[in-house]
């Protein structure tokens, strides 16, 4: 069961940021993390960041992500990951 506000389709965003600022920039102002942050390309997230930033989505979300999906276009950035997720529900 997930939980009212973290599991929320509504709040993919959210869900996604915190998880992100939680796991990989915990020093980080949060502020500075938007919707169209480069998170690959900017060095945010590394080949390991990226696998469990994917087993977090397929797990709080309830989708299976593919090997192939695992691309830029996916998860380059909070608002994409969001429009990705949405599109696997």
């Amino acid at each position: 069961m997930q939980t009212p506000i973290e599991g929320s389709v509504d709040n993919i965003e959210h869900t996604v940021k915190a998880f992100i600022l939680r796991e990989f920039l915990s020093e980080e102002d949060p502020g500075q993390l938007t919707d169209t942050t480069p998170l690959l390309s900017g060095g945010i997230l590394d080949s390991i960041a990226t696998v469990k930033l994917v087993v977090f989505l397929e797990q709080q979300f309830n989708i299976d992500i593919q090997p192939h999906e695992t691309v830029v276009d996916n998860l380059e950035t909070i608002g994409q990951i969001a429009s990705f997720v949405r599109s696997k529900l």
